[in-house]
Formats: C-alpha cells, structure tokens, sequence
C-alpha cells in the first residue's frame, strides 16, 4: 500500500494521554485560564487608552479556545478509533473541567465588549490587530445581553458537565456497550457492535440478510430504549433550561443563531424540501425493481445495486480511492489536489475496517498546528470516494484559513456542510462520467443519490421528529413509546409513504440527537448540500474558480449566512428560487437513472 489507512495521532503528544506533552498542555491551559480571569478582572478602561489590553485579551481568548479545541480533537480521535476502551474517559473529563472553567472568564470578556459605549466598541473593532475579527467581536458583545450574573452562569458551566454534557456522554457509553447476533447469507451467525451493524445497514449487498440485519438492529436498540429514551429527555430538558435561563424564546432560536441564518430561510429551505420530495417515488419504485425488493424498506434507502446488466460493482483499494480523489480535484483545483495528497501522506486519515471503532465518520481541526484529523471506516464500496471527499472538503475549508485568526475559522455547521458536499459532488459526478456501460452507469447514478435520499428525506425526518419532540420535551417527559410514534410519524412524511419498513428507533441509535454542544445537529447538512448545489453549478460558469471559491470560504465566518450568499453567488436564501435550483439538480439525475435504467427491468 501507498497510504496507511491509520492515522497519526500519536506525534502530537508523545507518550499519549500519561505523557509529559499532553500534561504540561493541559497545566498550560489551566494556567492560561487563571490568567484570563484575573486580567479581567483587574481591567480598567482608563489605564487602557488605546486598548492595547483588549487586544492581548483577545488574543489570549483565542489562544485558549485553540489549544482545548486541539487537545479535545485528540481525545476525541483516540475514543473514536478505540470505543470501548475506558482508559479515555476520565481524560475527557478533564477535558471537558477545563472547557467549563475557561466559560467563566470568556462570559467576562463578553461582558467587558458590551461595557464599553458604542463610540469606544467602534474603535476597537477598527483597530488593525481586530479589524479581521470584527464581525465576531460585535457577536460576542450582542451575546453577552443574554448572559446572567456571572455566579449564575459559572453555576451553569459546572452543572452542565453532569448535565447536558454527562447525558450526552452517557449515550457514548451506552451504545458502546451494544451488539447484535447477525446470520450472513451463508447461514454463518457472528456478534456485531453497533457500529459495525451500522455500516453494514448502508452497505450490505444480501436484500434478505440486510432486512434480517434492520430487524435485529431495530430490536437491539429497542432493547435499550428505557435508558436512551431518559437520556435524551433529560439532555433535551438540560438544554431547554439554559435556552430559557439565556431568553432564548424557543428551541430554535439558539441553533438558528448559531448557523448565523434567519428563521425565513430554513423555511424557503424547508418548503422547497417538501415540495420535492414527490420526485423520489419514482427513483424508489426504479431501485426495488432493480433489487428484486418487493418496495423499499428503511435499510434499502442507499442500499447498493449489485446485479445490473452484467456489470457487478467492484470493491477499490484505499490506494486506488485517494489517487481518484486526487485526480478529479485538480480539475477544479490544484490547491485542493495538493492538499488532499498531503492529507493522505502525512496520515491524517483513520479508515481501517475493524472492531471497536465508533460509528460514523467526521473531520475535526488541531489549531495548535494547523492540521486536521479524518475519522472514517472504509470498505472499498463506491460510495467510500464520496465520503472520504466529504471530510477532505471540510479540512482543505480549514486549511484556507489558517493564516487568519482562529474566529475566522469559527464558521457555522451549514456553511461548514458546504465544502464538504461540494468536494463530495465532484467525486460522486466524476465517478459517473468514467463508466463505460449503461449498466455501471446506473449503478454509479445510484450511489450519488445517496447524497439527495440523506438530504431531502433522512434529513428531513430528523427535523420533523426533533420539531415535534422538543415542542413536547416542553411539555413535560416524552416516553419511549411517544418518542417511537414521533419517529415513525416523522418518516411518513418525509418520505412521502414509500417505506414498506420503518425505523421506529432511530430516535435512540442516531448519535446526532445526543449531541451536546450543536442542538438541532440536523437541518445544517441540508442546507450543505444544496448551497454546495448551488456552488458546483456557479463553478461551470467562472473562468477563474478556484480563486473565486476560496474568496467565499474565507467569508463563511465573516458574515451571516445571507450576505454570504448574496456577495458571493448574488442570490437572496429567503426565496425558493435558489433552493429549487439544487431539487432540480437531483431531478435530472432521476431522470438519467431512469432513462437509463428501464432497459435492465425485467
């Protein structure tokens, strides 16, 4: 092999957790933290005409929230690739201790930002050292009117580690204790975690083991849906209780500010979503056709075509994905080939198939030194270039700005789904522009709508459930009973009635929903996908588009969400003309995969 499919976690503290390194990093932080506190709290605003403290304090801020990002990125990677391993936890702990304790005097920094006059606050953001962060200069000051009394939020700080934090936690824990009995289509029966269960949902070619696998995967986390069902109430309730001690006034103003989007544009979003979502019912009536499935159950949404024609899809090597993937960024741009070379070299990928790893996949950064980390299972199925793109796009996004302050790396989840599912797009399209068949065609078609089915209807019922869920949680506690009925409800509708087989649970096996830090960690990725829509499309008409994308993911923490797009693309996000652009897009592809695919239907 050419590539190492592990990653190299372990130069950036040697001797690991128990070494000298990541120790003193750790004393670094508390010192810095100490620090902080004391020199707000000895601030005076006439011994600082030209506010040359206000800049150290900033940078110090910054410097601070770089080294608990990295040092919580590295924990973070060491539980993902080793799951079950109980070593980690107490380091994450202390991780999350020292996180709580920096929010005391961050709060008090908030609130020396909005102690000043306007006159004064105008200075300051005009100065040289903090023009490049002015924008999130005025955030931190318009945030700190939602602040308590500093006891109070210090008291906030330290309940939510055994709180909103601990209850996400907990379900870490808890779906790391699962498995399952699976029986292959050889009659061969072995224990899977509920990871490996996970990735076998979205990948198993056997129709009949992968519905056995659904059944077994939806008992296995009914199994558990007493103890999931309390742990996402009470993460829910934690989280209700700060928005509301915040003046939030409901469960999505906070996620909404925080995407730096206004509540019109998630419903132009959302009503184009719905309108569309009747374009999939004659792709779905396509594939079970295909598959020789009577309908589609919820484990055949992006199950692979194995059988068209005489063409059956090959399983790639790790080598032979990165080369592909770099190969087809350079046609858009060099700087993205280079930096995805550079990636799989320097080993910031962890891709190996086996035990123990946590489900799913994510990038995260390491502002420390300027490098990100790629966490993924690969299986060598067509859809692995997707997903390993997908995070790529995420670290070359971060990689742009490392010459920037660290706030302007700070961008919100949607715009930061963006690069992520553009680099993923030209994957997905360059795969289906290399077939040499009709039939490997089809089966390419069919992997890239698996971007579309996650989108406009997975997506979609995620933020039906939790809409619906959350207006309850007000209410009072939400059984597991009641919390299955939403589910399935939610599913219905998003997917316009074609499942033939539900997922009641996935409510308590999506990790999503017990996220602690993003609420609402849903409709962000929608939003990705169709603004990336919009991007690749504006990329065929720019003579020089590297420079012009790179412009617009330097601005993702510059601005809000719609002046974004209107500097950069001209388009108003409120209005669904812009969104219907990306359903027509998927459109077309139903179209192809259907003219296309009549001929091998039997």
């Amino acid at each position: 092999m050419t590539y190492s499919e592990n990653w190299n976690l372990i130069d950036l503290y040697p001797g690991g957790v128990e070494g000298d390194a990541f120790t003193e990093k750790l004393a670094t932080i508390q010192h810095q933290t100490d620090s902080l506190k004391q020199r707000i709290a000895d601030y005076q605003a006439d011994a600082d005409p030209d506010f040359s403290e206000v800049v150290a304090l900033t940078q110090l801020v910054q410097d601070l929230e770089s080294g608990l990002k990295t040092v919580g990125t590295y924990i973070n990677g060491l539980i993902s690739a080793d799951y079950t391993n109980p070593t980690y936890r107490s380091v994450d702990n202390r991780i999350k201790s020292l996180s709580a304790g920096f929010n005391q005097p961050f709060n008090a920094y908030k609130l020396l930002l909005a102690h000043f006059d306007a006159a004064s606050f105008e200075k300051i953001v005009d100065l040289p050292e903090l023009a490049p962060v002015a924008f999130t200069l005025k955030e931190l000051r318009h945030s700190a009117q939602r602040l308590g009394n500093p006891e109070t939020e210090a008291l906030l700080d330290q309940l939510k580690l055994d709180g909103l934090t601990a209850w996400s936690s907990h379900y870490d824990v808890v779906a790391a204790t699962l498995d399952m009995p699976f029986t292959d289509e050889n009659g061969e029966t072995k224990t899977i975690s509920a990871g490996q269960a996970l990735n076998m949902l979205d990948g198993y070619p056997d129709n009949d083991a992968r519905s056995k696998l659904m059944d077994g995967y939806e008992d296995m986390w009914g199994q558990a849906e007493t103890i999931t069902a309390d742990t996402l109430n009470h993460l829910a309730g934690a989280r209700l209780t700060e928005q509301k001690s915040h003046n939030y006034e409901n469960y999505l103003e906070e996620p909404l500010e925080m995407n730096r989007m206004s509540k019109a544009t998630l419903d132009a979003m959302w009503q184009v979503v719905d309108q569309n979502k009747g374009m999939f019912k004659a792709y779905f009536d396509r594939k079970a056709a295909l598959l020789g499935t009577d309908g589609i159950g919820w484990q055949d949404q992006v199950a692979p075509l194995t059988h068209v024609g005489d063409y059956k899809p090959e399983t790639h090597s790790y080598d032979d994905v990165a080369q592909f993937i770099i190969q087809n960024f350079g046609k858009y741009s060099s700087k993205m080939a280079d930096f995805a070379q550079q990636a799989f070299e320097n080993q910031w990928i962890e891709a190996e198939d086996r035990p123990g790893k946590q489900p799913g996949g994510w990038m995260d950064t390491l502002p420390d030194i300027h490098e990100s980390r790629i966490f993924l299972t690969f299986t060598g199925s067509v859809n692995d270039a997707s997903t390993i793109a997908h995070e790529l796009g995420h670290a070359f996004h971060s990689s742009l700005l490392t010459d920037l302050p660290l706030w302007r790396d700070d961008y919100a989840m949607n715009v930061a789904e963006t690069a992520s599912t553009f680099a993923e797009l030209l994957i997905a399209d360059a795969n289906v522009q290399q077939a040499q068949t009709d039939a490997e065609k089809v089966v390419l078609l069919d992997a890239k709508m698996t971007n579309p089915i996650a989108m406009f209807l997975n997506i979609r019922t995620r933020f039906l459930f939790e809409n619906k869920f959350y207006q309850e949680r007000e209410q009072g506690y939400v059984p597991a009973e009641r919390l299955n009925t939403l589910m399935d409800e939610a599913q219905s509708e998003a997917f316009d009635g074609i499942l033939n087989k539900r997922h009641p649970h996935f409510w308590s096996s999506k990790l999503h929903f017990y996220i602690d830090g993003v609420p609402f960690y849903n409709f962000p990725y929608t939003f990705g996908y169709l603004f990336s829509s919009g991007i690749y499309a504006w990329a065929k008409t720019q003579d020089n588009f590297e420079e012009a994308y790179i412009s617009l993911l330097r601005d993702t923490a510059n601005m809000t969400t719609e002046e974004l797009a209107q500097k950069h693309l001209g388009v108003d996000l409120t209005k669904p003309d812009f969104w219907q652009a990306g359903a027509d897009l998927v459109q077309a592809d139903i179209d192809e995969f259907l003219e296309l695919s009549e001929q091998f239907v039997k």
